[in-house]
């Protein structure tokens, strides 16, 4: 089975289960498991920060960062299509009354930072605060260019704002551009970095910043539930994936670029150009894509059934899996 929905999908590997098979562990709640610690202070020094914080997800860290940086009633700028805003089910919102402030999102996954700076409240009692921006690195697969980032810092500094990253796929955009982890977060107050997408692992995120925001974190951490005890195990599949599964997104990267080369060559389909492990393919009609899925599925393909359809690489897809997947999409779209 060759499932292209998500880098979510990965299944750890045999060495991976060792890996956490073997973790020593203690109670994370009372501080006493040494894999997470070490864990989290390695994460720490690769992001360039102080602190670290393991969560279950992206998401729970993602909301962590949002609680930490706002009060209620105040107001966080994000784009629409981001998934603090859309793919987080109103989580700040319902859990932290924390008000979004969305923007539509330009081509190359960015925002008009001029149009971000006209929706900064000025400081009346008839307008929620504005305290924090948050923006994302990959987005769609797209790597947003690091001097677009030191502009965003420059914006938030001028009016006094905090910057969040959701940094989902940021060892996607380590590896695409060369620069360090370090140097991709610099610009950011906090970065939510996940490890279950094309790293690889089950389960685990990481929240970065400075300490007072870790503590920050930390209690609303526990006040959310997401207090684990011997969770060791998860923090040793992490450790794994950073020693094992970074520098292997790099095929990833290539095989995408493969199957948007490949599926670019077919009629009745647009294909946008691939950056990192996303390829975007257009169809004309819904039903067309679902058509098209269906018959991927009985070949023992997975895809998603949108109209504008995310096909996404990652450890479950080989590189000698490309030509059958394309072979795949000619019998289906010709059928």
């Amino acid at each position: 089975m060759l499932d292209l929905r998500s880098d979510t999908v990965t299944q750890p590997t045999a060495a991976m289960r060792e890996a956490m098979a073997a973790a020593p562990v203690g109670d994370d709640v009372f501080g006493d498991d040494p894999t997470i610690n070490a864990l989290q202070e390695r994460v720490a020094t690769m992001a360039g920060k102080e602190a670290a914080l393991i969560a279950s997800s992206g998401t729970q860290t993602n909301l962590l960062a949002l609680l930490s940086h706002c009060q209620r009633g105040e107001e966080y700028l994000v784009g629409q299509e981001y998934h603090t805003y859309r793919y987080e089910a109103g989580g700040a919102a319902v859990l932290g009354g924390i008000v979004p402030q969305p923007f539509e999102i330009e081509a190359d996954g960015t925002l008009d930072l001029a149009a971000v700076e006209k929706r900064i409240k000025p400081d009346d009692p008839h307008f929620p605060v504005t305290r924090l921006l948050a923006l994302e690195n990959t987005h769609t697969g797209k790597v947003i260019p690091h001097t677009y980032m030191q502009q965003a810092r420059a914006l938030v500094d001028k009016h006094g704002l905090n910057l969040h990253l959701d940094g989902a796929r940021v060892f996607n955009a380590v590896v695409a551009t060369g620069k360090s982890l370090a140097n991709l977060c610099a610009p950011f107050d906090s970065v939510s970095i996940c490890f279950s997408k094309g790293l690889g692992t089950p389960i685990g995120s990481v929240l970065v910043g400075d300490r007072d925001f870790i503590k920050r974190a930390y209690r609303w951490r526990k006040m959310l539930g997401g207090g684990m005890r011997q969770a060791g195990i998860v923090a040793a599949a992490m450790d794994y994936a950073l020693d094992h599964h970074v520098e292997r997104l790099a095929d990833d990267h290539a095989n995408a670029l493969a199957l948007a080369e490949g599926l670019s060559q077919l009629k009745g389909i647009r294909v946008e150009p691939a950056q990192t492990n996303m390829v975007y393919v257009n169809f004309e009609s819904a039903e067309r894509a679902l058509k098209v899925s269906d018959h991927l599925r009985k070949q023992d393909i997975v895809v998603g059934a949108a109209q504008r359809m995310r096909l996404v690489t990652h450890l479950g897809i080989p590189a000698n899996a490309i030509e059958q997947i394309v072979t795949a999409f000619r019998d289906a779209l010709y059928a």
